[in-house]
């Protein structure tokens, strides 16, 4: 797949292609104005289900990055754009992950119950009622009473769903157990394979792709993991850019094949525009 003729659409990873810790990527704030400027359609896409849009609406603003809650797709609100396009009948949700994955789910409407709350209700007996779905994200204070809240739902019926399935979740400090460690647990108790949303499966960008009326094709997708955000891009039918601002290096670029090789790769953002000039309306 090479660069499409004409990009109407740019969906940006976040953390090591936007920002690193708590300061902008280089040349990263002045792409996403130009693009802004020349009507380009921006979306910003993370696998992270612990904050809500909001939260990161305001981390950019911080950086100097004018963007607006619509602009943001967490693995959540993915999710919820998934649920409303194919699945409409979720009404009822048993969640197991953070308070902003909680809001975002609430947000849409949904009746939502945290594994925490329905845990203590049990009291390690049946839940006391059944569920449509259990959607599971990150939970930093995941217990066995969780867990077993969880199993309980998918064995009344609910769907299982997982925001992400992210093996390990990276911090300032390493990196922790992500949510595809507690997906994991889920699958694994009930013997049910989850639907995934976030990348490297391609169901997150299809949402973004069918909320913005835009075709892959012209679509590009700027990341720095080619395991996470140029599969995913492949997956969903986009073109990729790979950035070495985050976990690849030129090194691991070159050897780079299959669905994880990417359609153009650039040191930084500040490439990336000599690449859409005559890309973008």
């Amino acid at each position: 797949m090479a660069l499409p003729p004409h990009v109407r659409l740019v969906i940006f990873d976040l953390d090591g292609v936007v920002y690193r810790g708590d300061e902008p990527v280089p040349g990263a704030p002045e792409l996403i104005g130009w693009l802004h400027d020349r009507g380009v359609i921006v979306r910003f896409a993370t696998n992270n289900s612990m904050v809500a849009r909001d939260g990161y609406v305001e981390r950019l603003g911080g950086m100097g990055i004018r963007t607006t809650a619509e602009e943001m797709v967490t693995s959540t609100s993915a999710t919820v754009e998934h649920l409303r396009r194919h699945l409409p009948d979720v009404r009822s949700v048993l969640a197991v992950g953070a308070s902003g994955m909680r809001d975002e789910l609430l947000d849409a409407g949904l009746d939502v119950t945290m594994a925490a709350d329905a845990a203590a209700a049990s009291v390690g007996g049946p839940l006391e009622r059944t569920f449509d779905a259990v959607i599971v994200g990150l939970d930093p204070e995941l217990d066995y009473g969780r867990l077993a809240a969880a199993m309980s739902a998918v064995a009344g019926g609910a769907s299982l769903i997982a925001t992400n399935a992210d093996a390990r979740y990276p911090t300032p400090s390493g990196f922790l157990p992500g949510a595809g460690s507690i997906v994991a647990a889920v699958a694994v108790a009930t013997g049910v394979t989850p639907l995934v949303i976030g990348k490297p499966e391609p169901a997150m960008f299809h949402a973004i792709l069918e909320a913005s009326g835009v075709a892959g094709a012209e679509a590009l997708v700027i990341g720095d993991n080619p395991d996470a955000d140029v599969v995913a891009a492949r997956r969903a039918g986009c073109a990729s850019v790979l950035v070495l601002t985050g976990v690849a290096d030129a090194d691991a670029a070159a050897g780079l094949s299959g669905e994880r090789a990417p359609d153009a790769v650039v040191a930084g953002p500040g490439e990336i525009r000599s690449l859409l000039e005559a890309r973008v309306s």
